[in-house]
């Protein structure tokens, strides 16, 4: 991985808004957001539907861009160009909602997993590198001539977590990562994420409109409302000493994670 710049903070967000659609039907998804996450954080993006927190993961991982503001990934702006693309997207993998929409269904795992080895021309074995990372995730060694359809749900989250760790990044998004799994594989994924991140150093910006799960995986939370940053503390302070209103009202609806 090439040597990352020696601003500590992975993300400067400055009065970064997003406005969807034209004159008359703009829709603000993001209203003046000013936020840092340091390299090494846990941090939890919590908001009900609508928020703006999956606009703002779309953000963080360059495929989006801001309609106001500035959104710098250590120190500099994030690259639009090819090469700086590259090199940004070998450093910041995101996981998404859905494993099987993530997937192409027609590829086996291994393929899927090798796949942004080969794309964003990283050097090494990519077969080692496959077996590797499948073991990472708590998957057999056979899984890679499997296709998605062939797997449960939290088999293929298990996937897409490896395919987005096959680069070897220093930053990782979850974007909702557990909220389409059966209740009862919740807790083993958020387990495996958590256990993954600390094994490998990684930032975390972790995408939820649970509490519950906030709570079980980051250190600071940061709260949307209707597309504006309404908190920003630790897990603990959010937890114990809430300001916001929407910040109580969200903590009053926690649902129970299983033991």
């Amino acid at each position: 991985m090439p040597a990352l710049p020696s601003d500590p903070n992975v993300f400067t967000l400055k009065h970064v808004s997003r406005i969807y659609g034209g004159r008359g039907r703009s829709v603000r998804a993001l209203n003046d957001i000013n936020l840092t996450v340091e390299a090494g954080e846990r941090v939890g993006i919590v908001g009900e539907s609508g928020s703006g927190k999956s606009t703002l993961a779309r953000l963080l991982v360059a495929l989006d861009t801001p309609s106001a503001g500035e959104l710098q990934f250590h120190g500099r702006p994030l690259p639009t160009a090819r090469a700086g693309l590259l090199d940004f997207r070998r450093q910041v993998q995101i996981v998404f909602q859905d494993p099987f929409g993530s997937l192409d269904p027609r590829l086996t795992v291994g393929v899927s997993i090798a796949e942004p080895i080969r794309s964003l021309q990283l050097a090494g074995n990519e077969r080692d590198r496959v077996l590797e990372i499948l073991s990472a995730v708590g998957l057999p060694l056979n899984s890679e001539r499997l296709y998605p359809h062939q797997l449960s749900g939290g088999q293929r989250q298990r996937v897409a977590i490896a395919r987005a760790l096959a680069p070897q990044p220093s930053v990782l998004i979850a974007d909702e990562p557990v909220s389409a799994l059966d209740v009862s594989v919740r807790a083993q994924v958020l387990n495996l994420i958590a256990k993954l991140v600390e094994e490998l150093g990684l930032t975390l910006v972790f995408i939820s409109h649970d509490m519950a799960v906030i709570r079980h995986i980051c250190s600071r939370v940061i709260v949307l409302y209707r597309g504006e940053l309404v908190e920003d503390n630790s897990t603990e302070n959010i937890f114990t000493d809430p300001q916001h209103p929407y910040t109580r009202e969200l903590l009053r609806s926690i649902p129970r994670l299983p033991k």
